[in-house]
């Protein structure tokens, strides 16, 4: 065979092979969908739910793959980012998973302090923010969002809950009109605590409860002993409390240190949400305080969900105490779980399917189309969300929080009356280390 001739078939052969290899990693390529998912992984916010948030989404996003990824075509492929508990990293880490990594879908964001300049941000570039955890409602008031999206409860949810609590069970378990209740609200001073309280004092004040101390404080304070003495001055009967971890532990060992005594103290998720850390530091100390916060899948009835909810809460919980070997499975790893399978099983089928792709305009668009009525999620609550045009546009109209009880290791659903598993135990019992 000539030269040539030989040489020309290597060549085409090499050619064949080259566009056949270029099919092959085009057609991987279009069978993915990369989606950023960004979470504190590191830093205070870690140990608040975060990593738990991160667990709950990864095993939404595992468990799709497993039957072969979005609408059983396209796996996700995550790329993970570590917003370190700091705003200037969430927001390089957001730019970094847009313009290097090339993501059109962000999922994740656990404090709030981060999700207020992620929105705007992400907004601007017409990219896809999809948040599981942070709950500010200044996220998203009056802001006409159109391409950031939250599930999830917002803050002036935890107000609703806190005062529709006392309202309803204060005549009969303290023996107290619900006028002569005192309350105190201490925050962290970001947009999550700030959002809690003033909702908390909103809600209170509509309801004709006593507001008699509101204080703010930084999550990183050293000491917050004088803000135990003004609790002490106020002589608040019940505290509403929304921090994250450090802080709540300095506050509560310095309460104790100080004799602080109160009827009932409510949490606002983050860290309240972390029970086993917050048994290893107080133990018993803090059995019977209350929690507001989305419900943790495993403590709802199976039966008053949609079909399949109950066998879906079964996996999540079991991969998570495998992944963690942790015995209680916090509220956040279903806040983690549920808003990401909603993307991933709702939204992205729908964007693909009716709107022709992955991009940004055709999930905005499926998102909109959302309709899951209660009882359709595991964690209750339906989903849809409020229209552009509407003061919290990008919202989900149909999200709720429920208040929580914890003894000892069982934790139970109080209010709403409707739905609780365990009538409250309300004021703290008598010989509680916090009791009044």
């Amino acid at each position: 065979m000539p030269t040539s001739r030989r040489t020309l078939l290597k060549t085409s052969a090499a050619a064949a092979a080259a566009l056949s290899l270029d099919w092959t990693r085009a057609r991987a390529q279009a069978e993915n969908l990369r989606i950023g998912v960004i979470y504190d992984l590191t830093g205070p916010f870690a140990a608040g739910g975060s990593v738990a948030s991160s667990i709950g989404a990864q095993i939404a996003i595992d468990l799709v793959n497993e039957k072969g990824g979005i609408g059983g075509k396209t796996k996700i492929v995550p790329i993970a980012a570590d917003s370190q508990s700091k705003p200037d990293v969430a927001i390089n880490e957001a730019e970094r998973l847009i313009s290097q990594e090339k993501v059109d879908i962000l999922n994740g964001v656990y404090a709030s302090s981060h999700a207020v300049p992620l929105a705007a941000k992400v907004e601007q570039q017409k990219k896809i923010l999809w948040i599981t955890t942070a709950v500010s409602t200044a996220v998203f008031k009056d802001k006409n969002l159109q391409y950031v999206f939250r599930a999830q409860i917002h803050s002036d949810q935890y107000g609703q809950a806190f005062a529709g609590f006392i309202n309803e069970h204060a005549k009969a378990k303290l023996g107290m009109d619900p006028k002569e209740v005192k309350v105190a609200l201490i925050h962290e001073d970001g947009p999550y605590g700030v959002g809690v309280a003033s909702a908390d004092e909103a809600y209170a004040k509509a309801a004709g409860i006593q507001v008699v101390l509101r204080e703010g404080y930084s999550a990183s304070a050293p000491d917050l002993s004088v803000l135990v003495t003004k609790i002490k001055r106020a002589k608040a009967d019940v505290i509403s409390h929304a921090g994250y971890n450090p802080d709540i532990t300095l506050f509560l060992r310095q309460a104790r240190e100080s004799g602080l005594r109160f009827k009932m103290l409510f949490g606002a998720g983050a860290g309240y949400s972390q029970l086993d850390k917050l048994r290893a530091t107080f133990g018993p100390d803090i059995d019977n305080f209350c929690n507001i916060d989305p419900v943790p899948a495993q403590l709802l009835d199976p039966s008053k969900l949609a079909p399949g909810m109950g066998d879906l809460t079964k996996t999540m919980v079991s991969r998570y105490q495998a992944k963690t070997g942790a015995t209680d499975v916090p509220p956040h790893c279903s806040m983690g779980f549920n808003q990401t399978w909603v993307l991933l099983n709702n939204v992205l089928p729908v964007a693909k399917e009716k709107y022709g792709s992955f991009e940004p305009e055709a999930i905005r668009k499926a998102a909109l189309d959302v309709d899951i009525p209660a009882g359709g999620t595991i964690q209750g609550y339906g989903v849809k969300f409020f229209p552009p045009g509407t003061p919290l546009s990008g919202q989900n109209e149909r999200s709720t929080p429920v208040v929580m009880q914890n003894a000892g290791e069982h934790i139970s659903v109080v209010w709403p009356t409707n739905i609780r598993t365990q009538d409250p135990i309300f004021p703290l019992p008598k010989g509680s280390t916090y009791g009044a």
